[in-house]
């Protein structure tokens, strides 16, 4: 069988499982209200609504696990049928979410309402599921946990309990999961964070807003002066706006009626006056443009920023780094005639590409084309924009030949999108970076310039950022290396160990003369063992370590310990100083000495 087939099956499997729990918790409590349990990556999972007093305790987790298994032992044939729906609102009145579904379906103009019944349980779904019980009770499965969950994802809605269940077609996959899922907890970059001393997060300030140690402070204003180093040898104008503005600029620019949700509400200062955090910088970098007139000459005008954005997540999408309430994003508008869209669009990609080299993340990103859904009415409507927009964008992609998937309704409400996706450590994709082609914004915000013949000409804006959010590559860079960057992403790339006192002012020079050379180095003189202090430098995944004892002091050298080898060399300090700047210069992804 294909790949595709066996993972369409599986998902059908975990899908008629989802379908065995929801009468399990019936049979246990029949007083639950029915969300909804649909399939994911690694099983499955359904939502439920609890009458008072009742909760899901492990007690209550363990009867429902043994009423499943009997009811899968029960040999229940999974029966498809259509009815009106008068038939489904009657049939779930006592269902007040499925009743909602119900509605929705009649309002979306569909015909009927589909349902299954199996054994004594009959759900409101479309399918497709297994024929009966018997094909899915050799599958491994067991409860993995419990979380709140807000009716359709949103906070205004009531909180369910939802129920995850892993799922697999055998018992070895099922432990092989959990096995690579314990060993990928400790990669888990909020883990690393707090055992390396990156960031922490206070109840005070606020979920979702890290605070940035010194080490994690590092790590961030090193991934900046390389972006901005790097962006300006390629024709960028780096800029500064501010991090909030007027209403009405996002009206203009439409996020205001858009994404709305997504933004914090505005501040009133009186007169009529309300400001909003920003969450993008575009409108902003659109006022430099329109500043003054414009010459196709300028063109194209590369506008880049290290902006702080500001986004209303829900507080139980946050996690770490990687979803956060404010980030700061290395973030572009280029605006350029049409002429230039291509050779701009495929620069943008380029400068992904590279910056993805030198991070040593090429091998771990893929490309998305994110496309309208025409069905939905969250996107801007001018049918020919979109069609151009798409055709330019899926255009250029094949021409790079870079390979892609297509993801119909994840386009931005204003244009397509190409996104660079990324799995964490858990195996949930991310959006890491994304490229958009938009003719809509340039409309709202009459950008123009002047052509060659001295007329005025519509200008063409490419949205693009390089390494994305840093707090989110961060996240990423931990995770895919477990907490051992490359050297010159280290917050400290070299800590000198002093064996006993006598060495403490050796000590002190060898740390100057790294200081002085531009190498981030700490040292330990404290009056403890030698191991131990090996022992607690290599927790924090130094790269270099250096011995000093008597040997080193009298003979001006040190003996340099690698992490990722465990290897052991002597040389004078000036090679190794050398060796280390020239490491750090060439951005090296393999620790050398």
């Amino acid at each position: 069988m294909c790949d595709l087939c066996d993972f369409e099956q599986i998902n059908i499997s975990r899908h008629s499982l989802s379908h065995a729990l929801a009468a399990a918790v019936k049979r246990v409590c029949p007083d639950v209200k029915l969300g909804i349990g649909p399939s994911i990556d690694n099983g499955f999972y359904y939502d439920f609504s609890l009458p008072a007093g009742f909760t899901f305790s492990p007690e209550v987790i363990d009867q429902i696990t043994t009423k499943m298994k009997e009811f899968l032992k029960e040999d229940h044939n999974y029966e498809k049928s259509y009815i009106s729906f008068a038939e489904a609102k009657k049939m779930f009145a006592n269902e007040p979410f499925k009743l909602e579904l119900i509605n929705d379906l009649e309002a979306a103009g569909k015909e009927n309402v589909s349902i299954y019944a199996s054994g004594e349980f009959t759900d409101l779904c479309a399918g497709p599921h297994v024929g009966s019980t018997k094909e899915i009770r050799s599958m491994a499965w067991q409860v993995d946990r419990v979380s709140g969950a807000y009716w359709k994802g949103s906070e205004k809605n009531p909180m369910l309990q939802r129920i995850y269940v892993l799922a697999f077609k055998t018992k070895d996959e099922l432990k092989d999961y959990i096995k690579r899922r314990e060993d990928a907890m400790q990669r888990d970059h909020r883990k690393l964070g707090a055992e390396l001393d990156l960031f922490t997060f206070s109840d005070l300030i606020g979920k979702g807003l890290p605070l940035f140690t010194a080490k994690g402070a590092t790590i961030r204003r090193v991934l900046e002066r390389f972006i901005v180093d790097e962006e300006l040898k390629r024709g960028y104008q780096h800029v500064c706006t501010p991090p909030l503005a007027r209403r009405e600029l996002y009206e203009v620019s439409g996020h205001w009626q858009h994404y709305k949700d997504g933004m914090y509400p505005p501040m009133d200062l009186g007169d009529g006056n309300e400001m909003v955090l920003r969450p993008m910088t575009c409108p902003h970098h659109f006022q430099i443009f329109n500043a003054r007139p414009r010459s196709y000459r300028e063109m194209p005008m590369r506008i880049a920023e290290i902006a702080s954005q500001f986004r209303r997540e829900l507080s139980g999408e946050l996690t770490g780094l990687a979803r956060v309430m404010m980030f700061t994003l290395a973030d572009a508008h280029i605006v350029c005639r049409k002429d230039q869209l291509d050779e701009e669009f495929k620069g943008a990609v380029e400068l992904i590409r590279y910056a993805m080299s030198k991070l040593g993340l090429s091998e771990a990103i893929s490309f998305r084309a994110s496309l309208r859904d025409k069905a939905s009415d969250k996107y801007v409507d001018n049918d020919e924009m979109w069609e151009k927009g798409e055709s330019v964008l899926t255009g250029i992609l094949d021409e790079m030949g870079i390979e892609y998937t297509k993801s119909p309704g994840d386009a931005a409400f204003y244009g397509p999108k190409l996104d660079v996706q990324m799995k964490n450590v858990l195996g949930k994709e991310e959006t890491v970076f994304t490229v958009q082609i938009d003719f809509c914004l340039p409309e709202r915000f009459d950008m123009n310039y002047i052509d060659e013949n001295g007329e005025k000409a519509r200008a063409v804006v490419i949205h693009r950022s390089s390494i994305g959010c840093l707090e989110r590559t961060i996240a990423f860079l931990l995770e895919f290396y477990g907490g051992s960057l490359p050297l010159w992403l280290s917050p400290v790339q070299v800590k000198t160990l002093t064996i006993t006192d006598n060495q403490d002012s050796y000590g002190q020079k060898v740390h100057q003369a790294l200081f002085d050379a531009g190498i981030r180095a700490e040292l330990d003189v404290r009056n403890e063992k030698i191991g131990k202090k090996l022992r607690e430098a290599r927790l924090q995944r130094i790269p270099y370590l250096l011995i000093l004892g008597e040997k080193e002091a009298s003979e001006g050298t040190v003996t340099v310990r690698n992490r990722d080898t465990g290897e052991q060399q002597a040389m004078p300090l000036a090679d190794f100083i050398k060796a280390v700047s020239e490491e750090d210069k060439t951005k090296a992804l393999k620790l050398g000495l």
